[in-house]
């Protein structure tokens, strides 16, 4: 299940090839960049779906982008997750990117989608709320505090 390609994004499956890639952008937590892959190949067999790079249709990588569960106060939530390498970020491309993987997660029948995001991070905020998303609840994930944007996408 790989979104559709946009006007300037297409999507793909990441591999081990994509470490230098996936090295350079900042993806919090601890798994490290070949932890980040690893998880995305088991995501995929076991979901049918992960976070998939984003790529323009030139080849130039961009980041990921897609779809992962996420445990949220006990219980499990499709979420939304993007990372934009820091020298494209600010030209629309996450947003660009979310509202795919959105509507590939409506056209799979998922009816509700999350977004997990720290307070500070307003960028995703931005990108939460412009495909859709709107705050649902603040809660304690990792450590810290996170707020959950969300959308029935059965409407």
């Amino acid at each position: 299940m790989l979104p559709d390609p946009t006007p300037r994004l297409r999507f793909r499956e990441m591999t081990e090839a994509d470490l230098p890639a996936v090295s350079t952008l900042d993806l919090g937590g601890s798994r490290g960049p070949e932890g980040w892959i690893q998880w995305q190949r088991d995501n995929y067999a076991e979901h049918g779906f992960g976070l998939w790079i984003v790529e323009t249709h030139d080849g130039v990588f961009v980041g990921d982008c897609g779809l992962t569960m996420q445990e949220v106060e006990g219980d499990w939530y499709v979420e939304a997750g993007w990372h934009v390498h820091a020298s494209l970020r600010r030209k629309g491309y996450a947003t660009e990117a979310a509202a795919a993987v959105r509507d590939a997660a409506r056209a799979a029948g998922i009816a509700h989608l999350v977004a997990i995001i720290r307070p500070d991070n307003l960028a995703s905020q931005g990108v939460a709320r412009g495909i859709g998303l709107a705050l649902e609840r603040e809660v304690v994930k990792s450590g810290g505090p996170a707020l959950v944007f969300g959308a029935d996408l059965t409407r």
